[in-house]
């Protein structure tokens, strides 16, 4: 279908104003973060390093940040694991209930977080509790571990339905047990998902907040936690920006390399 040049502007300037609405805000942070003044004033009078530094200094900060890097480091873990399970299973056997697996395990990503947030919560408080486990970063690891295996099973079983169960046969009529096939074929076809779906997943975890906050114990804070904790804070909220920019970096650069790496897959370099 061709459009005319009017109709190519109007769209563009669409798109355009779409981007701004989400991508300006992410700016202002950023540039806040450098902002000499403390009222974030505009335009800003001077330029710093000060609030990045103190950022840096600031033990709750760097304690924040390692739970967050832990807690989506295991809850990736975990959904890498039960994920590419479930993509294998619903793609490549034929049992009863298939369609409703699938469904099922795709159904958390689709649900508010605050409802997943009160259904884990009321759970560990009924099962964990009784046997002694309180709530804390196994807690907030099975929260997000509970989103996180969709995207990983999305990945997989996109890239399963594109994998021609012919290169499989050969392996096996060339001789090879089903190890090898796996290990020479079948893996080498999936790496690439297995990773863009373990970096989406190590992104949606190192960012939530709401099924955190019912996950969570009181000694346990992760990064987007603090920032909301300190965000009314006068004396914190330059400190906050510091730390709000390094968020946003650490989120979209997982984004970014697996959107390259299904990109590239999809275009047959992988």
């Amino acid at each position: 279908m061709r459009l005319s040049r009017t109709a190519r502007a109007v769209l563009g300037g669409c798109m355009a104003l779409g981007l701004a609405v989400v991508y300006v805000p992410l700016l202002l942070v950023l540039l806040n973060s450098f902002n000499a003044d403390r009222s974030f004033a505009w335009p800003p009078s001077g330029f710093t390093g000060e609030w990045w530094r103190r950022a840096w200094h600031s033990a709750g900060a760097r304690d924040a940040l390692l739970t967050s890097v832990q807690a989506g480091l295991a809850a990736t873990a975990v959904a890498l694991v039960l994920g590419s399970l479930a993509a294998f299973a619903v793609h490549r056997h034929r049992f009863f209930g298939r369609q409703t697996v699938s469904f099922l395990v795709v159904l958390p990503i689709a649900l508010p977080g605050i409802v997943t947030g009160i259904a884990l919560n009321a759970a560990f408080r009924t099962v964990l509790e009784p046997l002694g486990i309180g709530f804390g970063l196994f807690t907030v690891v099975v929260g997000h571990a509970t989103f996180c295996v969709v995207v990983v099973f999305n990945n997989v079983a996109a890239r399963l339905r594109r994998l021609a169960p012919g290169t499989e046969e050969a392996s096996a009529d060339l001789g090879a047990r089903p190890p090898q096939t796996f290990r020479y074929v079948t893996l080498p076809a999936v790496r690439s998902a297995l990773v863009a779906g373990g970096l989406l997943a190590f992104a949606l975890s190192f960012d939530e907040i709401v099924v955190t906050t019912f996950t969570a114990g009181p000694g346990t804070q992760t990064l987007p936690i603090w920032i909301y904790s300190n965000l009314s804070r006068p004396n914190q909220a330059p400190v906050v920006n510091a730390v709000a920019a390094l968020l946003i970096a650490v989120s979209v650069l997982p984004v970014y390399i697996a959107q390259r790496l299904s990109s590239d897959a999809a275009g047959g370099r992988l």
